[in-house]
Order: C-alpha cells, then structure tokens, then sequence
C-alpha cells in the first residue's frame, strides 16, 4: 500500500475586527485575524498537509498573495481545490489532524462543529477529522495573545 503523509504549518496576527474564521467556522471574538484571504489559519494549514503530502508546493504555489483576486475569499476555495488535488493523482484522505495554538478563543465549544465542516469540505466522515487545540502557556506571540498558529498532518493512502 502507498501511503503519503503531509505536514503544515501557519500563523495569522490578530487585527481589529468582532469574528474570525477557524476551520471553516466564523467565531464571534474581540478581534480579527489579518491576512490575505479570510486569514483561516486552521484550514491554511490543513491545506498545505495536503499539498505536502503530494509534493505539490504550498498555498502559495497554487493561491499566490500577491493575487488580487485571492484578497478576502473564503479559505474552503483553497482546501477544496487540495482535496480534490488528493483524488486527481490516485489517492483518498485516510484521516487529518488539525492544531490550533492560541491562548483564545476558547475553540472547545467549537471543535465538533470545526470537524464536521471540514469533513463536509474533503467528503470524509466526521471520525476522520481531528480538531484539538492548545495553549502556549503565555510564550510567544501566541502567549502574548498577539495571533494564532495551526499545524496539521493528512495521511493519504492509494485509490
């Protein structure tokens, strides 16, 4: 059996704003998170797993910032695209694992509904979509509660 395995990494700074985007999900909050798109630092880095674990560069290569048609999209665009990258060159999403890193919001409330709209986004079932989140214990720009980090791992294996 072919497997592959992917691994991304993202950060986004908090800017004025009452929402932000986590894993598909629009939270409610004190602030927003500035970026080029929607700033969705979970699906960000979910989408570069995928590309990773295909070889296929990163949201850059596919998405690049200095595009102005990118400015402000909803980030599903970027982790369909990947997903449906996954199918093209023969293989299926064995499972993803995403990790927020922020001091807040508070995602537990959220997490369930954080994997079912990206297991509706990949096609994959719920049990297939980990969603857990952490703190920095005050370290670092996320401690300072100056943005939010992601990091996230898809296991693909062959069709």
């Amino acid at each position: 059996m072919t497997i592959r395995i992917g691994n991304g990494y993202d950060v986004h700074a908090f800017c004025p704003g009452d929402h932000l985007f986590l894993c598909g999900v629009k939270l409610p909050f004190s602030q927003g998170l500035l970026g080029h798109s929607d700033a969705d630092v979970g699906m960000h880095a979910l989408t570069d797993a995928l590309y990773g674990a295909l070889a296929l560069g990163d949201i850059g290569t596919h998405f690049p910032p200095s595009d102005p048609q990118w400015r402000g999209v909803a980030s599903d665009i970027f982790l369909r695209h990947a997903g449906a990258s996954v199918t093209e060159m023969g293989f299926k999403i064995s499972n993803i694992d995403v990790t927020l890193i922020c001091e807040a919001p508070k995602i537990a409330l959220h997490q369930l509904t954080m994997r079912t709209r990206l297991a509706q986004i990949l096609i994959l079932g719920v049990d297939q979509v980990s969603v857990k989140a952490t703190t920095s214990e005050g370290l670092g720009f996320t401690g300072r509660k100056e943005g939010i980090a992601a990091q996230a791992s898809a296991l693909l294996v062959a069709l």
